[in-house]
């Protein structure tokens, strides 16, 4: 039982690591709110449709460039992955807006609940094999 306890303990997080997640969540946040500005609410959610798999497109791509191209300084996978990309997306209101779409329309919130999903993941993956392949082609030049 010590054993886990010691694996498992909090450590405290560094401060220059929270300042960057807090500073690209606010960023991300900003980003989201403009794009919901532009793509009003009018009926379908397309604003947070459009963010949710426009980000976990980025987070692909991110993750790849980061673990496979490039040696990034610590503190661009808080900034961008955790913070502005964190910021960016919205689980709450995918949420908040499938339930909203399952009073009027149940059958087009089940649709959307489920399609995002699948939609997020398939741009997280084609960012990433996407991200490979533009690389790899690069390289063959």
């Amino acid at each position: 039982m010590a054993a886990f306890s010691r694996r498992c303990a909090i450590r405290p997080v560094p401060w220059d690591v929270l300042g960057v997640v807090a500073l690209g969540g606010a960023l991300g946040a900003v980003l989201r709110h403009g794009i919901s500005v532009l793509l009003p609410h009018r009926g379908f959610p397309w604003a947070t449709l459009l963010t949710n798999v426009a980000g976990c497109l980025a987070i692909g791509v991110l993750m790849y460039v980061i673990t496979e191209l490039v040696q990034a300084h610590r503190l661009v996978r808080p900034f961008v992955g955790i913070g502005v990309l964190g910021g960016f997306t919205t689980l709450s209101t995918y949420v908040v807006e499938g339930l909203g779409l399952a009073e009027r329309a149940p059958a087009l919130a089940a649709l959307y609940l489920v399609g995002s999903v699948f939609a997020c993941l398939g741009a997280v993956l084609l960012g990433l094999l996407g991200s490979r392949s533009v690389a790899e082609s690069l390289r063959r030049r």
